[in-house]
């Protein structure tokens, strides 16, 4: 029995050994041939190559038979993975618009705290020229480039100021801008606490540890986290954040990646609060760290989970230096939640022959257990405890914003307002609708509805069919009936569209919190969870 036992195992080990070389020297195999063929075309080809574009159509054609998170990133990309990652760049810290290559270039936002809003720069301000470069002539994202640079150097305004109409020079220091992940946090009531996070940049599970203290100082009995939309980023930041509300050595997250190697992620300091009541809204846009943390926190009856199936990406990037300068971020592993779950909900590893990739079914998922014996599944996201109702708006309200209709009033409104209310004090009235209306019309948008978008849809399918001309007498009535002018239109989605500029008008005088606070006062899906009696847990 023995000898069977290691021949067995000499068997083992031997099919493993093979299986690896058979790995190697496959890729070996392709790498010389690939380098044949470049030399080949490099020498007999009848034109000259374009090699650079065609080395990086052939790394991005590779990486892409993998997943889309696994990417090659050269030098001169590095800016811009630097802002997608950390959310930080070299600059004044102000948003410009810019409507076309002639027309003038104004400061539409300017960050709270930045170079811009220190050196007076307001909404409105026209910057004729950045250190001699006129603006007019130019594409937006040319003036953009000129206005960034390595923090520490100095940049040379020409600005048209918007009330008094003056030139002068403004002389501005750049700074490293870092755009925050926790864009607002205050009290929605006098028990209720509210924190909208955006990201999970470096050291924000800091900056949510601080606002967590403010709130309790200021009376905080229960807590509303709001990840909605919120992408992800880094994992530790994740680990961390759950780590504020749960005990010290928990495991938030375990890492299994190439040959079902483990790594097993638990929180390392002492939480802020283990008791307070806490609800996490989430969505379908709400993916990656926001899954572990919502997940986490479901795993151990922390939190009621509240809104929508989330996104479902239980991926694990990591970045690998190459040469010349570039990077490549790299999956590496799958994460599963405390209770066992993987949320991933797309299988990259096994495509269909048109190169599509597949949702995990719900047949095909498994239950796991929480802390307090609840069930919850994997394969497809984290499902809420508490599921709540969609937030719908209209083909027109999506236009009127897609197209800038509301940005570009916004900009005008500002121009011939110099100051409003407080935020909570302001408010849209029926003549500034009026005013609203009035200068949409006067632009190119589609402002079909949704009814109306169908029918058209549906007269070029009769027309393709030969049926068009059978129910001419129908589709004329029909027609008829779902004709709206922009003007009818306007007025009908008021109350829709109103909050959409209320928010574009508020933070271009008080900034990106105040715009927040106008949000709280029409979302329903936040007043749900404000109300809701908690799943006893």
């Amino acid at each position: 029995m023995k000898k069977i036992i290691i021949s067995a195992l000499s068997i083992c080990v031997a099919c493993l050994s093979a299986s690896a070389q058979s790995k190697d020297f496959k890729l070996g195999q392709w790498s010389e041939i690939e380098n044949s063929i470049v030399k080949e075309l490099n020498k007999w080809y009848v034109d000259s190559l374009p090699v650079d574009r065609m080395h990086r159509a052939a790394i991005d054609a590779m990486l892409n038979e993998l997943d889309p998170y696994t990417v090659y990133v050269p030098e001169e990309d590095n800016e811009d993975m630097e802002m997608l990652i950390n959310k930080t760049y070299g600059g004044i810290g102000a948003v410009i618009y810019k409507a076309g290559r002639e027309e003038p270039l104004y400061i539409n936002e300017p960050y709270k705290n930045s170079p811009a809003a220190k050196a007076g720069l307001v909404c409105g301000d026209e910057i004729i020229a950045v250190d001699g470069f006129l603006t007019k002539g130019h594409l937006a994202a040319e003036c953009t480039e000129k206005m960034k640079g390595k923090p520490g150097t100095q940049v040379v305004f020409r600005v048209k100021k918007v009330r008094t109409g003056e030139e002068c020079n403004v002389t501005i220091t750049r700074e490293r801008i870092h755009l925050p992940d926790v864009e607002y946090a205050g009290m929605l009531d006098k028990e209720t606490g509210y924190i909208l996070q955006t990201g999970f940049t470096d050291n924000v599970s800091n900056d949510i540890r601080n606002a967590v203290l403010d709130l309790k100082k200021q009376g905080m009995k229960k807590l509303i986290l709001d990840l909605r939309g919120n992408g992800g980023g880094l994992l530790n930041e994740a680990v961390n954040i759950v780590g504020l509300f749960v005990p010290k050595g928990s495991v938030v997250v375990t890492q299994r990646g190439n040959n079902d190697e483990e790594v097993v992620m638990k929180t390392s300091n002492n939480p802020v609060d283990t008791e307070i009541p806490i609800v996490v809204l989430v969505d379908s846009g709400s993916a990656s760290a926001s899954e572990i943390v919502s997940g986490a926190l479901q795993d151990y009856d922390r939190a009621t989970i509240m809104g929508h199936r989330t996104y479902g990406k239980g991926l694990v990037q990591s970045f690998r230096k190459l040469p010349y300068n570039g990077s490549m971020k790299l999956t590496i592993a799958k994460y599963y939640t405390p209770s066992g779950r993987c949320v991933q909900a797309l299988d990259y590893s096994h495509r269909n022959e048109d190169g599509s990739v597949g949702a995990i079914p719900d047949s095909l998922t498994h239950e796991f257990k929480t802390a307090g014996g609840r069930t919850v599944r994997d394969g497809g996201g984290i499902t809420p405890d508490v599921k709540l109702k969609d937030v719908n708006y209209s083909r027109l309200t999506y236009s009127l914003v897609l197209n800038g209709i509301v940005e570009q009033y916004a900009l005008r409104y500002v121009m011939n307002h110099e100051s409003i209310p407080a935020v909570d004090d302001f408010h849209f009235s029926d003549k500034d609708y009026e005013d609203f209306i009035d200068f949409a019309k006067t632009k190119e948008f589609d402002y079909r509805s949704s009814a109306r978008t169908l029918f058209d849809q549906m007269k070029r399918e009769l027309e393709k069919d030969g049926l068009k001309d059978n129910m001419g007498d129908e589709l004329a009535a029909l027609e008829k009936a779902l004709e709206m002018d922009k003007e009818t239109f306007l007025k009908l989605k008021k109350d829709e569209v109103i909050p959409f500029i209320e928010e574009e008008i508020v933070v271009r005088y008080y900034f990106q919190e105040a715009g927040v606070r106008i949000r709280t006062r029409y979302d329903e899906q936040l007043k749900e969870a404000m109300k809701a009696d908690l799943i006893k847990l």
